[in-house]
């Protein structure tokens, strides 16, 4: 029997404790009745009750929301269309060698480069049209460009998995492309779906670089919130609305980790 190298279980521990130790102190002082981040003055609840009374944080929570929905259900449409006229159309070998960069292309780029691609994008817009105004709406396409990469590359995953016996014994019983489609195919790829839209949905939720060079002076969100806050100084407040924020972040992860095991099964388990 094979054992693991005791450094390899030093390093292991070492790294979560890197990892979460900050994130339990945040957790731990968004307890604190000082309104000193560095002293403990007792448990209190206090910085939770005032966040639910803070119309600004209310707000912020309400477009944080706003954006992470509407974003991943553009994207998550768009994605999945993605993924399957890559996979299923009769691309020659030359045109696959050029889609496959560029549905890596957005998970790979850095986010301040994006950012800043959408900003002089918009501008150009705006200077030609008049529209686009830095606001919510360009905040949801600036949200849907890095999110549609994620959620192809989950279903043309679960394609893959799929493969192409059963769309070719659905033809074989005379079942008409759209047949297929609905009856067939998106069943089929309900998992993936379902995994890519998740992670598109916590990436959104996250989201801070991109959403501070789009957002307009009415579409603060979370993080944009936190941020700001920051540079007056880090108070419990602060603690706990970045520790209820990790809490939703987590609860979504768990949602996408549960999904990603249905991704895994066979697709005759699921007929």
């Amino acid at each position: 029997m094979n054992r693991t190298h005791p450094w390899i279980n030093f390093a292991a521990i070492l790294l979560f404790m890197m990892l979460y130790l900050p994130l339990l102190c945040v957790v731990i002082f968004s307890f604190n009745a000082s309104r000193l981040g560095t002293q403990w003055g007792g448990f209190t609840l206090h910085w939770y009750t005032d966040l639910f009374h803070n119309e600004l944080i209310l707000r912020a929570a309400m477009n944080t929301l706003i954006l992470a929905v509407s974003s991943t259900l553009i994207a998550t449409v768009v994605g999945t269309a993605l993924a399957i006229g890559l996979q299923m159309a009769p691309w020659g070998k030359k045109a696959r060698r050029v889609f496959e960069p560029l549905l890596n292309l957005p998970v790979v780029t850095p986010d301040i480069i994006f950012a800043v691609a959408l900003v002089i994008a918009f501008g150009a817009v705006r200077a030609l049209t008049g529209l686009f105004e830095l606001g919510m709406p360009t905040m949801i396409v600036g949200h849907v460009t890095f999110q549609i990469a994620f959620v192809a590359l989950a279903v043309r995953s679960r394609l893959r998995l799929i493969g192409t016996e059963v769309q070719e014994a659905a033809c074989d019983l005379y079942a008409s492309p759209s047949y297929l489609l609905r009856t067939v195919i998106l069943p089929l790829l309900l998992p993936g779906i379902l995994a890519g839209a998740m992670l598109a949905f916590t990436l959104s939720l996250d989201d801070f670089i991109i959403s501070f060079f789009t957002a307009g002076p009415k579409s603060i969100t979370l993080p944009i919130y936190i941020f700001a806050s920051v540079h007056r100084g880090v108070t419990p407040e602060i603690h706990a609305l970045s520790t209820l924020v990790m809490i939703f972040t987590i609860f979504v992860v768990l949602l996408l980790r549960r999904s990603e095991k249905q991704n895994s099964q066979k697709p005759e388990e699921k007929l």
